[in-house]
């Protein structure tokens, strides 16, 4: 371990950096592997910078999301650990680190949405969604002002589908009571805990 430390202390500033980078995000890519396998991985966090919507891609994916920055960090971190080498300009390596970084961030929404595709359940009628309860996965704008994501469990399945609220916006982790399924199979929810629904 004093070894690893050594060596560590070593390295140049940028080298620790992207060691860094890479063995962190590595660490926590491989916690949030396990928690997704085992189903635990729902309360992703959403980073909203605007207040209002978030950047929704579809089908639940969200460009600025906790999961994707770690896979950014960690393409980030390990192009610059494998490719010190090749490269001798600092700049360029940082530049293509970078590049390497939205790759890995890219390559993962596709995967995430191919299995998306995967989970859906064919038996699925989301007329079968009104009267019941959701977990809000991202936020829903305020006063029908845009869309966010509900998660619901029917039929052993998880589904993600876009909502919409008239009420004051609704936080990730909440739960709502979806009271109509509109046209363009959209969710009108109200917050349960604001209007006390049973």
């Amino acid at each position: 371990m004093e070894n690893l430390i050594n060596l560590f202390g070593s390295l140049e500033p940028m080298q620790k950096i992207y060691w860094g980078c890479a063995l962190i995000a590595s660490t926590l890519f491989v916690v949030q592997f396990v928690l997704t396998l085992l189903g635990m991985d729902h309360t992703d966090i959403d980073v909203d910078f605007d207040g209002s919507d978030t950047m929704d891609l579809g089908n639940g994916m969200n460009i600025f999301t906790m999961k994707n920055l770690v896979n950014f960090i960690m393409g980030f971190g390990w192009a610059g650990v494998c490719l010190k080498d090749s490269i001798s300009s600092p700049f360029l390596l940082i530049v293509i680190s970078v590049i390497v970084g939205m790759a890995f961030v890219a390559m993962f929404v596709f995967i995430y949405a191919k299995t998306r595709k995967l989970e859906k359940n064919g038996a699925f009628d989301i007329k079968d969604c009104q009267d019941r309860t959701a977990q809000v996965y991202l936020r829903i704008p305020a006063g029908g002002e845009g869309k966010g994501k509900v998660q619901i469990s029917l039929n052993g399945a998880v589904q993600e589908l876009d909502a919409i609220t008239d009420e004051d916006a609704i936080p990730s982790g909440t739960t709502v009571k979806i009271v109509e399924v509109m046209e363009g199979d959209i969710l009108k929810v109200v917050n349960i805990q604001n209007n006390l629904v049973i």
